[in-house]
């Protein structure tokens, strides 16, 4: 389970009670209780993908590779399809600003002819974590630089009618678990909305506690998820 600060980390912890034990690795302190490690990753793509990769590495050279990866937390949501509080599980994880700004417009970088951009969930288990909890479903966008003007708002749901959301972490997350081969999911709670920078009308306590609240629901769907599942 990958988040990006501590106070995330915690929040999804109480849904899977019992014992920590703190596992030391090169980027950070793994935080592991029952079948569940949960790691603070640090803020943005680049970070993320580093101390995703670095838990992933200890896990495989241990002899116990990871089945899944969350990246989870809180979030921006698009207005007024994710309003403050909701529940977003990404069926597309999509790195927002990788590519090059041309004369005509934004070039994502695979038109370059390099890299991804995009990371599908296993369709399954987006369903099954949606059902539990009545989340909502569509693109979650990664940017390293968090949107503050309608202007850019805007732009984004033009070149992605189906965002939701909008995070810094999950595109890194994904990337290094594509490199491991291992499935990835990412969940977020919306506490703003995405547009003008108004720290007055963000609601980060009740965006931590939806995350809670949901994964109290997702805990079981995530625990029982199978090997089998993922070609479904």
């Amino acid at each position: 389970m990958a988040t990006a600060v501590p106070a995330e980390r915690d929040v999804v912890a109480r849904a899977f009670p019992g014992p920590v034990t703190e596992v030391p690795l090169p980027a950070a302190v793994l935080h592991r209780t029952g079948a569940v490690d949960l790691l603070a990753v640090g803020v943005g793509p680049a970070l993320a993908a580093a101390s995703t990769a670095s838990a992933l590495t200890a896990a495989a050279l241990a002899g116990a590779p990871y089945d899944l990866v969350v990246s989870a937390g809180i979030a921006g949501g698009f207005a007024p399809d994710a309003p403050l509080g909701a529940l977003v599980v990404a069926d597309d994880i999509v790195a927002a600003d990788l590519g090059a700004e041309t004369p005509d417009g934004f070039l994502p970088v695979t038109d370059l002819g390099f890299g991804t951009v995009s990371h599908r969930p296993p369709a399954s288990l987006v369903r099954e974590l949606a059902a539990a909890s009545g989340a909502l479903t569509g693109t979650v966008l990664t940017v390293s630089t968090v949107t503050g003007s309608a202007r850019r708002a805007a732009e984004l749901r033009a070149l992605h009618p189906s965002a939701l959301a909008e995070a810094m972490e999950g595109f890194g997350v994904a990337e290094a678990a594509a490199a491991h081969g291992t499935p990835v999911v990412e969940i977020r709670a919306v506490s703003n909305p995405v547009g003008p920078r108004d720290r007055a009308a963000w609601r980060i306590g009740d965006a931590l506690a939806a995350l809670t609240e949901g994964f109290g629901k997702f805990a079981h769907v995530l625990e029982s998820w199978t090997q089998h599942d993922r070609t479904h």
